[in-house]
């Protein structure tokens, strides 16, 4: 699978099939999306490729959402490419090119740049400045410009469309099970293990500390969970404290993991945290006693999961 950073593509990749959106979590709904666009690829001998931002536009536009998303650029791309996808432009999202107007997106990106076949597009998706274009535009300028807009139907399970913000409300929910049923995978996250402050090596519970930066912050508390070193298919069985770790009067948001039956220096490793099971809520203890009594009740529920 290829990678680009602009729409500057090699002439294989033109006259290709063009998903655009931010796939995050590249969930249930995603995947729908994909295997009809791998019909398509059979059918008509293409390739499919993908047309991201980053930052996610929502993010760029308002910085209140720091904490969003499901999954990280390396993780998305890595499960797109098991989806089929072919390559990837993941296009810098910035002032300059959030004015761009829409017939220009539409003339000299889509049909000069990449010679789009077939765009596989959602029906609120917006584009231009001022979020001025929309699929009717589109639909308007297939002849003109040689391509077929592609409107999927969302999924849905259970009266629920399935979305990235559902998801995020899921997550923010502490339904970890469901999350992971929509994405058909463990929700995890991906972070390089940083030094902390040793609380949890004082008592008893040395920890990995992973900032988990721009991830939605799920349902503060306590998770079993399997950890992954880079390059390692390899899963270790842990249990985890996602929170601000009330007992210690901390402010920040920190993933600290503890891996049982291990020795070794992780500092510095790039780590993937699956999430498996939604243990208890976090909360504040009155000392480090009781603390330390409620991880010894949570490592037994742990290690069983």
């Amino acid at each position: 699978m290829k990678l680009y950073k602009d729409f500057n593509i090699s002439n294989n990749h033109k006259k290709s099939i063009i998903l655009i959106g931010n796939f995050d979590g590249v969930h249930l709904g995603h995947q729908k999306l994909f295997k009809l666009a791998n019909t398509y690829k059979k059918k008509f001998n293409l390739k499919i490729g993908v047309l991201t931002f980053e930052p996610m536009p929502k993010m760029f536009f308002n910085k209140n959402f720091k904490n969003f998303r499901i999954s990280n650029v390396k993780q998305k791309n890595v499960i797109l490419n098991d989806f089929g996808v072919d390559f990837i432009i993941t296009k810098k999202f910035d002032k300059k090119f959030s004015l761009i107007k829409s017939d220009f997106f539409i003339k000299e990106i889509l049909s000069k740049k990449l010679e789009a076949q077939y765009i596989f597009v959602s029906n609120n998706f917006r584009f231009g400045n001022k979020r001025e274009g929309d699929v009717r535009q589109l639909i308007k300028n297939e002849e003109k410009y040689h391509y077929k807009i592609v409107k999927p139907k969302p999924l849905i399970l259970n009266k629920k469309f399935i979305s990235s913000t559902y998801i995020r409300s899921l997550l923010e929910k502490g339904q970890l099970k469901k999350t992971n049923k929509l994405l058909s995978r463990n929700w995890s996250i991906e972070g390089i293990v940083q030094k902390g402050r040793q609380q949890g090596k004082k008592i008893g519970f040395p920890t990995c500390n992973i900032d988990i930066k721009d991830y939605v912050i799920a349902m503060p508390g306590v998770y079993a969970v399997q950890v992954k070193q880079k390059n390692s298919n390899k899963s270790l069985k842990a249990i985890a404290n996602l929170g601000y770790r009330p007992t210690f009067n901390q402010k920040k948001i920190l993933l600290e993991v503890h891996i049982f039956n291990f020795s070794g220096n992780l500092y510095n490793k790039y780590l993937s945290v699956e999430f498996t099971k939604f243990i208890r809520k976090e909360k504040k203890f009155k000392n480090v006693d009781q603390l330390k009594k409620q991880i010894q009740s949570d490592l037994k529920v742990a290690k069983k999961s």
